[in-house]
């Protein structure tokens, strides 16, 4: 940001007619050489001097003054207004203006560049858009000091100089300037006061930081925000810039829009006794970056398993394909997970996004079971962020994050989501049943960038979106498909293969102590048969909500033929048949005793960071 009164090429309006003679019926104006004078006459803007030595005295007729240069004293610069009677000759009377010209600009990156600078964009209002305008501030979540207990925006200290701006990598302060090049003439400055100050409802928002000219961490002090609502600035003598440095303290949300705003204020100090009088104040508006998941279609950059007494084959599986697909492994030891394996439902990876800086941001779900403490033990860090939300109401099974998905970018009947839209399962249309927090489904709500869309997912034992949908890359119509599950996709296919003669072919060949139903007993089972209508109806109706909230047709959905009951079968061939012609691979992991008879998948058991969208979230228009 940076701060200016009366700054340089603002021009001041000044009223003839008060200070004009009864007689008068015109004026000349003559300004000294560092002022630019014009006159307002019949909407027309005349610069002088010109042809015309005297103006009529109506009341549309103004002056309009402008300085190029600041005051080196006060009053400096001088304007003369000479009146006229109707006979014209001798001035029946005079005017003096005395000019002092200050320079208290507040500005920040408002153009979005990456960089502060000075702009003739209106930077009290923030914009969205390809053409929108206004500063961007982000949240300083994550944790530069490893022996730190709390994140960085907790700690009044700055650690580091990673957050110290746009031009450094840190975020202690994190990423926003606030530059105030507040030149005052000593003469002025005796009677002035310049004031860096925020909205009381801002307050808790945001931390301001400054250390003079100092480039020393421990001289950065904390002035703004909090209990801390001004900032009396020392102007300076040699138009030189002091630096402050912004951190965002808390995420959108319930409350909060996330626009914050900052001003700078010059006061003039009448007599003794009464109140300072404000005389200029400029205004910079900032938002904070949403917080931002990324869809399973994104590339992965690190790959998350956990460790527990059975999986051993499944982690090195998991590590095998990591591996092909050069992307790190991170696997967390029994020790931090404490035999819970369900990585996928403890947290959320997503990430942050200024024009100078980008970094991941681990969300952490409500559930607190036995991997509560692993993201902010060992995936908080320097430069990797952490949220999380509670739920005082007690969590349900739908506040694990298989119950939060994400879509590619669509289009919806003509509006755009670049970013894509947040999935999450909750029980209608019943009344009653499971329902996501309030508090996590307010946070992705205040986020604005993926307007959420909730499914019927209740209906199932764990009630995740996961176990019903995902979504995989295509080359062709909208750069995906939606996979479903299909249990009458999977009827198809047995009866296909009874046709074939393969009726008394049994399943889970090869697993000890399991059923092992043939393909005839399984068709005729009528009280699975009935089950399965049941499930493929709530399958159905969230199909319709997915087409309309997603913009999507038949051909932008793949069927997957799946019982939702018993097992695998014999559906490994048909799903490379829909899958490969995408060029897509298939890698199948057992997984029957470490998850799926624990009521989860490979899914369920893994969780992938991934690239953030190259689209910029201020491009678009929610």
């Amino acid at each position: 940001m940076r701060a200016a009164a009366c700054p340089i090429d603002r021009r001041s309006f000044a009223s003839l007619l008060r200070s004009a003679p009864k007689d008068a019926v015109a004026f000349h104006v003559q300004g000294t050489p560092g002022v630019k004078v014009y006159v307002v006459h019949d909407t027309q803007s005349v610069k002088l001097p010109s042809s015309v030595s005297r103006w009529p005295l109506a009341t549309g007729t103004e002056v309009l003054l402008a300085m190029d240069a600041l005051s080196k004293d006060v009053g400096d610069e001088k304007v003369r207004i000479s009146y006229f009677g109707e006979a014209g000759g001798v001035p029946v009377g005079r005017a003096m203006l005395y000019l002092t010209c200050v320079d208290v600009s507040l500005d920040a990156d408002t153009n979005r560049s990456g960089a502060v600078s000075r702009t003739l964009l209106d930077k009290a209002t923030w914009t969205w858009g390809p053409d929108g305008h206004g500063a961007i501030l982000l949240v300083n979540c994550d944790r530069d000091d490893p022996k730190a207990e709390t994140l960085d925006n907790r700690d009044p200290a700055v650690r580091s100089y990673a957050g110290t701006g746009a031009s450094h990598t840190k975020k202690k302060i994190p990423f926003s300037y606030v530059f105030p090049p507040n030149f005052l003439p000593p003469t002025l400055s005796a009677g002035h006061r310049l004031v860096l100050h925020v909205d009381f409802s801002d307050a808790d928002k945001v931390g301001v930081f400054y250390g003079g000219n100092s480039v020393a961490l421990e001289e950065y002090k904390h002035v703004l925000g909090g209990s801390k609502l001004a900032y009396a600035i020392k102007p300076s003598r040699h138009q030189e810039e002091s630096i402050f440095y912004v951190e965002g303290l808390a995420f959108p949300d319930v409350g909060f829009s996330g626009l914050v705003t900052f001003h700078v204020t010059l006061l003039e100090s009448p007599e003794k006794g009464l109140l300072e009088t404000p005389i200029f104040t400029d205004t910079v508006v900032f938002r904070v970056a949403p917080w931002i998941m990324t869809p399973n279609t994104a590339a992965p950059l690190e790959v998350f398993v956990c460790s527990v007494d059975d999986n051993e084959d499944f982690v090195a599986a998991v590590g095998a394909m990591a591996e092909k697909a050069k992307c790190p492994l991170t696997v967390c030891p029994l020790p931090e997970n404490r035999q819970d394996r369900w990585i996928q439902d403890e947290v959320e990876f997503g990430y942050v996004q200024a024009p100078h800086k980008t970094f991941p941001v681990v969300f952490d779900s409500p559930r607190n079971r036995g991997l509560k403490d692993f993201p902010v033990k060992s995936i908080l860090g320097p430069d990797f962020g952490y949220v999380a939300r509670q739920a005082p109401e007690g969590a349900s099974s739908l506040d694990s994050f298989g119950n939060l998905e994400v879509s590619p970018p669509v289009t919806v009947q003509g509006k755009e989501y670049p970013l894509g839209r947040i999935l999450i399962g909750s029980s209608f249309p019943r009344f009653g049943g499971r329902r996501m927090a309030k508090a996590v489904k307010d946070f992705l709500i205040a986020q604005q960038v993926q307007a959420p869309v909730e499914l019927f997912s209740d209906w199932l034992h764990v009630g995740h979106v996961d176990e019903f949908l995902s979504f995989v890359p295509a080359p062709d119509r909208k750069g995906f498909r939606l996979l479903l599950a299909s249990p009458s996709a999977c009827y198809q296919l047995l009866k296909e293969k009874q046709d074939e003669g393969f009726g008394e072919a049994a399943m889970f060949q090869g697993l000890e102590k399991v059923p092992k139903p043939t393909i005839n007993e399984i068709l005729a089972n009528e009280a699975l048969r009935k089950f399965n209508n049941y499930v493929q109806s709530c399958i159905s109706w969230n199909r319709d909500i997915l087409k309309r909230a997603l913009g999507l047709a038949e051909p932008d959905i793949l069927d997957i033929p799946q019982r939702l009951v018993g097992g695998r079968c014999c559906l490994g061939q048909r799903a490379r048949a829909l899958l490969e012609p995408l060029g897509l691979t298939c890698t199948f992991i057992d997984d029957y005793f470490s998850y799926h008879v624990l009521s989860g998948e490979v899914h369920c058991g893994t969780n992938v960071r991934r690239k953030p969208f190259a689209f910029k979230w201020w491009h678009m228009v929610p």
